[in-house]
């Protein structure tokens, strides 16, 4: 069992020393209501996950131009933030804002929840790894292929002068650079949580 008290004060602290230079996309930390709802929901769904090594958090209470994507090393507590898309269904205006969620098929949006990463694979988009939903929230993600993948829609630079990045169809979409970080230390049977407060 981990020691969430510890690991708060370690995430806080990771989060703290990351050094953001001034010109460069912010790197948000993690909200400490949405680390512990995202702790609760890896304890809950614990017999699922096969490694706890990093587990992902996306914020999706941050607007699109943050680095919102935290890989949080669990041993260390060190994070790595990252750019993130969001669904065109979360934000029909394009504001750079989530907006809402949904599981529901059809509708573009991003889902809530706890989520496994399951297998990688090559499709449209290059290397792509696929996601199980755990909770009625994100339970079709499968069946929608929400997924983790990359595309150019998502870069640092649309971040820094439009004030937002493109949306998805729903996906966890990275910039091209951090895919390959992403797949590795997120590879398959690993724990990612989504949501917004």
């Amino acid at each position: 069992m981990l020691d969430r008290r510890g690991f708060f004060a370690s995430v806080m602290a990771g989060a703290a020393l990351a050094a953001v230079p001034a010109a460069a996309v912010v790197a948000t930390p993690i909200d400490a209501r949405l680390r512990e709802r995202a702790m609760s929901a890896f304890a809950r769904h614990r017999g699922r996950v096969r490694f706890t090594d990093v587990i992902g958090v996306a914020d999706y209470s941050q607007p699109s131009r943050e680095k919102r994507f935290h890989l949080v090393n669990v041993g260390s507590g060190a994070v790595t933030s990252l750019l993130v898309a969001h669904g065109r269904g979360s934000d029909p205006q394009h504001t750079g804002w989530l907006t809402r969620f949904s599981n529901d098929d059809g509708s573009n949006a991003s889902c809530a929840g706890a989520f496994v990463t399951d297998n990688e694979y090559v499709g449209k988009h290059g290397r792509s790894m696929r996601l199980t939903g755990l909770e009625p929230s994100n339970c079709n993600a499968m069946e929608r292929a929400i997924v983790v993948h990359a595309a150019p829609y998502v870069n640092a630079a649309m971040a820094r002068d439009l004030g937002k990045v493109g949306r998805s169809l729903g996906c966890f979409t990275v910039t091209e650079a951090d895919l390959d970080q992403v797949l590795t230390r997120l590879g398959p049977g690993h724990f990612l949580y989504s949501d917004k407060v």
